[in-house]
């Protein structure tokens, strides 16, 4: 494992530096909102306006990156982010701070890009998956991690905005100086939306519904905390271990989705991260019984989207799955955007324990409508039942590594797939087709 690690260690060292900055950031601009009276439904929006930009940046980063070359595009993209965080303490404007937000997932879509891409072309095939699990490590790590460091200052101060901008700063160094070749970055066209639910409505259903959840916890999580009278360490341990509880819940969670039918995974998945949202409700004030339920929420929640993407491949040829994966970020990505606004829309409305509420109803409407498909009968899978591997949103090029852990003609026989799923490719086709599960064109 070293062998494989060391010739990709800047790669990953750069990542997590800059995760350790964007991290501290995403819940520092919370915390420091809500301390200069931002509203709920502001600082909704500031969430949404930081997934608008990643969306956005799914379009521009590939053409920047071609055009600039892997390095200089790193270089360029953490010195707009590092900016942008040293101006949201120049200028204490809502509008100006929406602004920063979309500049700062614009750009780093555009990182994730960079190294992901990078990382998909050094890897040997045969190792992929490991190097992708050790990626997907060192994203919920730094992560959970860039909490703690809260506990440094207060939000008021300059220092933590310092301390993040440092930090992306840093990521520069290793990645500026590795010596790896770069690679080509191909464009992935997406399946066209109307196929792709055709293909697998459960799928695009859930990648939205958890992404408007997701996107919720991501941009309202330390709010919530802090409406519930906690102090900035007890915040960061909150939101680390609703973090942490998702990256360690991915194994068995993933065992369950490859040993049941995956709607059935989905239901019960779902239903916990429901679960956990109305236990957070409910045990707002109870201190010690928040963080269990926070827990809950986590370990479910954290896990759904492996799920739908895995779902997803199940019903997709293999020269479609790419494509199909591509779309399907993107609508995870437009639930994200919209999740931020409509729950700070909704704390603001009521109180701050319409959050978790919302993460309830979210996570029960995909549970629901799992449920729906589940009793229509049989799934069928077309090439071969997929393998479920933890997998966070981030941007088109880590799918290809994901893929290589995922796709159904490497699992094809493997005993991860369910006794009870049928592989029905050619009466599938006999019945329908003219199905969207018949693809054999790109759009």
């Amino acid at each position: 494992m070293i062998r494989l690690l060391l010739p990709i260690a800047a790669l990953l060292c750069g990542i997590a530096l800059l995760l350790l900055g964007t991290g501290l950031l995403n819940t520092l601009l919370a915390l420091r909102g809500s301390a200069e009276q931002f509203s709920d439904q502001t600082l909704g929006l500031l969430g949404s306006a930081y997934f608008a930009g990643f969306i956005l940046g799914t379009w521009l980063c590939p053409r920047l990156i071609r055009r600039m070359g892997h390095v200089r595009a790193f270089t360029f993209l953490a010195a707009a982010e590092a900016a942008c965080v040293l101006i949201h303490l120049l200028w204490i404007q809502p509008g100006l701070w929406l602004l920063l937000r979309v500049i700062t997932g614009v750009a780093l879509v555009g990182i994730y890009t960079v190294i992901e891409s990078w990382l998909n072309t050094q890897a040997p095939p045969e190792r992929r998956g490991q190097v992708f699990a050790c990626y997907m490590a060192v994203n919920l790590g730094a992560l959970a991690l860039a909490q703690q460091m809260l506990n440094w200052d207060s939000p008021l101060t300059f220092t933590l905005f310092a301390v993040a901008a440092t930090f992306i700063v840093l990521a520069v160094m290793p990645v500026s100086a590795t010596r790896l070749p770069q690679p080509v970055i191909d464009d992935t066209p997406p399946l066209k939306l109307a196929r792709l639910w055709q293909a697998a409505p459960v799928a695009c259903a859930g990648a939205v519904l958890s992404g408007l959840g997701m996107g919720g916890f991501w941009g309202l999580g330390a709010v919530y905390a802090a409406r519930m009278e906690m102090d900035t360490a007890q915040i960061a341990g909150f939101v680390s271990l609703v973090i942490l509880a998702g990256a360690l819940a991915q194994w068995p969670m993933g065992r369950l989705s490859d040993s049941i039918d995956r709607r059935r995974a989905l239901v019960i998945i779902a239903g916990l991260a429901a679960a956990g949202g109305v236990l957070m409700a409910l045990l707002g004030p109870f201190g010690l019984w928040l963080l269990v339920a926070a827990a809950i929420f986590g370990a479910g929640a954290f896990s759904v989207y492996p799920a739908v993407v895995a779902h997803l491949i199940d019903h997709l040829h293999q020269e479609d799955i790419l494509s199909g994966n591509a779309s399907l970020l993107m609508l995870h990505g437009l639930g994200a955007a919209v999740g931020p606004a409509l729950a700070g829309a909704l704390m603001g409305i009521t109180a701050a324990s319409a959050l978790p509420l919302f993460f309830a109803l979210m996570f029960s409407l995909i549970a629901a409508y799992a449920l729906r498909h589940l009793r229509q009968g049989d799934d069928r899978i077309v090439d071969g039942a997929a393998h479920q591997v933890p997998m966070v949103r981030t941007s088109t090029a880590v799918l290809e590594m994901m893929l290589e852990e995922a796709s159904g003609d490497e699992l094809a026989g493997s005993n991860h797939a369910a006794d009870g799923r049928e592989t029905a490719r050619d009466e599938f086709e006999q019945q329908d087709g003219d199905h969207a599960h018949d693809v054999g064109n790109r759009p």
